[in-house]
């Protein structure tokens, strides 16, 4: 076993799609003794810290024998060393016998495995075949990362020496299909978990199909995408068992089941879709809105602030009654408060509050220990929605500090008494409440204050992954400044299926051009997160209100029941996705 080629590059751009996008799979071979330290090979640089680079992910490793067999396979001779993104082409350790926990001496370093490659179309890019996620995992060859356990010198033709093995002797082949193939046995899934050596990320995802193993959930890749399950698919007539005005503009419904059913339980921050039939029209509308009541009831409560034109909050305001039937989702959505013992910061202007307001109720439920939060934002006590309810749902909890904020208080409002500060919630307000850095921060409300109130809880030092917001309507994301509002395509010719996103409120026909729905949402600035492009990942995978797919390529695992991927999904049927 020896090194063949050592290889590096730094980020730099390229041209993709009619887009410039930054990598650093492109790797040329260097001459003489190259420097390994702990993150990295001198000269050497990752462009995506998310996806690559860090303690388990140091050193990239690639066998020259792969080289030659995707050669036979693409029937390709022009592939170079570095071509597969590889810091290392070695002869030798094969991805079948290699195991996550060996270790190895390469001159005067030492490295231990952590993880199989992570799939990302950046590969894809590099070799020029828009496949090679899917094939590198179909294959059984994905290659392998080192951690480096002791710095020191490299060189190409240096001898490789195993110093000790790991322990469970999994091999990358095996942990790579463990964790992207549909089969994922409980038993492999703890015997891979007892890997000291096994990085962080993989840790997480085995964590993930471990428990769906135990709890006995079989649909979709917990490893990949741990959303939580739909309750049920499509829609479902529920009926309007009461109806309350909770301020000016704003009025609440409670839902329940038409079938006398018990109703599911629902996360606190999730939403559910509702289908309204307006005036006999063909095409239904969809709308979205947060769950705003206590959970563990007979009821669903959503809240619905009339708009201006507002073609389905005016029908709820001025046509629904007590007793009438309405069509609704399951609960879904990501925007979900997370169990844990960190602080909790629950920020919410206008209507906003609905499913931050189900948060504090679930907390309060518990009796949570947690120091928590409340800032709601309003005009004045006449827009305050939910007035007292707050306070009423902190008298339980250990460490409640609750701060109302009126923006335009009346004249016989008094601060103190009806409300706590006056103005816009802003750094210098944040800063008195004296927030520790470390506490969870969950916001609701307009454009505006998502993007102002974010930026002022980075400025406190709060990280940017304790920052989660949920937004609706065609509104930009506050922590992507730089992106498009959602749009109807640019050529919005399609004639197949109608394709609604409903959160962002846009639905055109399907255009035979798009080889995804991925391609679609793309087309219309619709932020969805992917990596591999080719149905390996699960990074794109969405739910699906209603309708029908067909996968091409088929994915290695399907998603979850009620989600599609969207990267190599075709629409068969109308369809809405929420998005």
């Amino acid at each position: 076993m020896k090194v063949i080629s050592v290889n590096v590059g730094l980020p730099r751009e390229v041209e993709w799609k009619g887009q410039k996008i930054t990598t650093s799979i492109f790797k040329e071979p260097v001459c003489g003794k190259t420097i390994v330290r702990l993150l990295n090979l001198d000269g050497d640089g990752q462009a995506d810290l998310n996806a690559h680079g860090g303690e388990h992910r140091a050193v990239f490793v690639y066998q020259k024998e792969s080289y030659a067999y995707w050669g036979d396979y693409l029937k390709r001779g022009d592939l170079k060393y570095g071509q597969f993104g590889e810091n290392l082409t070695v002869e030798g350790l094969p991805d079948a016998d290699v195991c996550i926990g060996d270790q190895y001496q390469i001159g005067t370093a030492t490295f231990e495995v952590t993880q199989p490659r992570v799939t990302c179309y950046k590969i894809a890019i590099s070799i020029g075949v828009p496949e090679m996620p899917a094939l590198l995992v179909a294959h059984k060859r994905p290659g392998f990362y080192f951690r480096v356990l002791q710095e020191g010198e490299i060189c190409a033709g240096d001898t490789i020496n195993k110093l000790k093995s790991g322990p469970e002797n999994m091999t990358v082949e095996e942990i790579d299909q463990l964790l992207y193939s549909s089969q994922h046995p409980q038993q492999s899934l703890e015997k891979a978990l007892k890997i000291p050596a096994l990085s962080e990320g993989w840790q997480w995802s085995f964590n993930g199909l471990l428990e769906a193993a135990i709890h006995g959930v079989k649909a979709g890749n917990a490893g990949l995408n741990q959303t939580a399950p739909i309750a049920w698919t499509g829609f479902k007539p529920f009926t309007v068992k009461r109806i309350h005005d909770e301020c000016i503009g704003i009025r609440s419904f409670d839902l329940t089941s038409k079938e006398n059913l018990t109703i599911p339980d629902y996360l606190p921050g999730q939403h559910i879709a509702l289908r309204l039939n307006i005036n006999g029209e063909n095409t239904p509308t969809i709308r979205m809105y947060s769950l705003c009541g206590p959970s563990h009831t007979d009821f669903y409560r959503i809240a619905v602030k009339i708009e201006p034109g507002g073609l389905g909050s005016s029908y709820l305001h001025q046509q629904i009654k007590t007793g009438d039937i309405i069509e609704i989702s399951a609960p879904r959505g990501e925007f979900i408060l997370a169990n844990g013992d960190n602080p909790v910061a629950l920020l919410s202007a206008g209507v906003g509050i609905t499913p931050v307001i189900a948060m504090l109720y679930a907390l309060s439920a518990i009796r949570s220990t947690r120091k928590i939060f409340w800032l709601h934002s309003a005009q004045n006590g006449a827009h305050q929605s939910f007035p007292g309810v707050a306070h009423q749902l902190g008298e339980g909890l250990s460490d409640f500090n609750c701060v109302q904020i009126f923006s335009r208080p009346d004249e016989k409002e008094k601060v103190g008494v009806d409300y706590d500060l006056s103005g816009h919630l802003n750094l210098d307000m944040l800063k008195s409440l004296n927030i520790p850095l470390d506490t969870e921060c969950y916001l609701c409300g307009p454009a505006a204050y998502l993007n102002e109130t974010t930026e002022a809880l980075k400025s406190l030092g709060i990280p940017d992954n304790h920052i989660k917001y949920e937004a609706f309507g065609n509104e930009r994301s506050p922590k992507n400044k730089k992106a498009i509002a959602p749009h109807l395509p640019i050529d919005n010719s399609g004639e197949g299926p109608l394709i609604t996103f409903t959160k962002s409120n846009i639905s055109f026909k399907w255009n035979v051009k798009w080889n995804s729905l991925l391609e679609a949402a793309e087309a219309a600035e619709i932020p969805v997160q992917w990596s591999c492009r080719v149905g390996v990942c699960h990074r794109c995978e969405s739910s699906c209100l209603d309708g029908k797919v067909n996968y091409d390529p088929a994915p290695f695992d399907n998603p979850a029941e009620g989600n599609v991927l969207l990267c190599c999904a075709k629409p068969l049927t109308d369809i809405l996705l929420d998005l």
